[in-house]
């Protein structure tokens, strides 16, 4: 059973430059050059995206729907999920490159990043859902009304305290206004194929 979470549960790691509630919808508007990353090849780190984090325990997932209308290199959009500040996943929709790109980076002191261009994404509505059971989670994401296909597992201990919900990031613009539609709390999924 989905379980909508009210925007207001959440609590932001970095205050967006604006953020609007219309129709449903929260529209957030990214500070100029925000971004999440830590020191891997570029030598620095960022802790400045806008995610708005609820708890995220064990044995559950969380979805985010938003629209991916991206033009600027490294606008983004999607799900975060945190730890620590030094431990730390974020997945979605970056434009990187001059198209649209599913990825993932997941950091552990450092960063690594993982992307697979999906250019027909860009515009159109963005599903990722984050499922977390035994000692993993298990990031799966979906356009449109298409089924969600698997993104990335990664490992988490199941003891470890988490937080997880919607986040944007405009590292090389200011004005990313990003659509978020829902925010849901779900059961983790019973399998991972």
């Amino acid at each position: 059973m989905n379980i909508d979470i009210p925007w207001n549960r959440g609590e932001w790691t970095n205050q967006p430059a604006g953020v609007v509630e219309q129709a449903g919808d929260l529209l957030v508007t990214a500070v100029e050059s925000s971004d999440a990353w830590r020191v891997t090849s570029y030598g620095f780190i960022h802790d400045t995206e806008h995610a708005l984090l609820a708890p995220f325990p064990q044995d559950s997932a969380m979805e985010v729907e938003f629209t991916a209308a991206f033009s600027h290199q490294f606008d983004q959009a999607g799900i975060f999920i945190r730890v620590t500040a030094e431990h730390w996943i974020k997945a979605g929709v970056e434009f990187a490159d001059g198209a649209a790109q599913l990825g993932a980076v997941v950091t552990d002191r450092f960063s690594d990043w993982s992307l697979a261009p999906v250019p027909q994404w860009n515009g159109g509505r963005v599903r990722m859902r984050v499922s977390r059971s035994g000692d993993a989670l298990t990031i799966r994401a979906a356009s449109g009304d298409n089924e969600l296909q698997l993104v990335r597992v990664v490992p988490l201990a199941p003891d470890v305290v988490a937080a997880a919900g919607p986040f944007t990031c405009a590292p090389t613009r200011a004005g990313l206004t990003v659509p978020f539609h829902s925010w849901q709390a779900t059961p983790a999924d019973s399998q991972l194929h």
